[in-house]
């Protein structure tokens, strides 16, 4: 049985490709990593991606005239990889309808928080979590989600709570978050690499008899 090739997108530091990276390594994700992308300069994950030897690029998306044809640079170098699963691991520019559609329910999000709440356009980063401390919200998380057209909308794939502190600071916070990630995102390319994921319109579920 081929691996699924798999296309990281970056934006900065790469710890949930580290955390991806990782169990690829120990054998529990049957797939590889045919290529990173950052779209910024400078991003350290693209140093981790190369550290282990796995091609790592950068694709500035400054240096285009708008985000269609950023977008459709980023479509040929998949394409050239023959990526089957594209992952955003803290990937920070907006897909294009183009882009979605061409790898329709193969594009994987993590979101730091319990999507329907805190996400959508606005929502990323320090800026979630210090929106839910804000609230007053008594239970945070973090989510693995297949993308679709909407901000952070489309079907859910997996999703863990993680409780918020009375004394926690946004970065606290994050960082229990963050934890989340690191065992969500593995295992959500886990169980599409074994097949085990079947999308109903909204739902996606796991099929643990495959």
């Amino acid at each position: 049985m081929q691996k699924i090739r798999i296309g990281v997108l970056i934006s900065g530091g790469g710890t949930n490709l580290q955390a991806l990276i990782d169990d690829i390594e120990k054998g529990k994700i049957k797939g590889a990593i045919s290529i990173v992308i950052s779209d910024k300069k400078d991003a350290y994950g693209c140093d981790r991606a190369k550290k282990h030897g796995i091609e790592a690029i950068v694709i500035d998306k400054k240096s285009f005239c708008d985000n269609d044809e950023f977008m459709d640079c980023l479509i040929d170098e998949l394409e050239k990889h023959k990526v089957d699963l594209v992952v955003l691991a803290g990937f920070l520019s907006i897909l294009s309808k183009a882009f979605i559609e061409k790898y329709r329910n193969r594009i994987m999000n993590v979101h730091p928080s319990l999507i329907p709440a805190f996400c959508g356009k606005g929502y990323y980063g320090q800026k979630v979590h210090k929106a839910v401390l804000e609230y007053g919200a008594k239970i945070s998380g973090a989510t693995v989600h297949f993308v679709d057209e909407g901000a952070d909308t489309g079907p859910i794939i997996l999703q863990q709570a993680v409780g918020v502190e009375d004394d926690d600071t946004p970065e606290a916070l994050a960082a229990r978050v963050l934890e989340a990630e690191h065992k969500l995102l593995p295992e959500a390319v886990r169980l599409y690499c074994d097949g085990k994921l079947e999308i109903e319109g909204r739902k996606v579920r796991i099929n643990t008899g495959k």
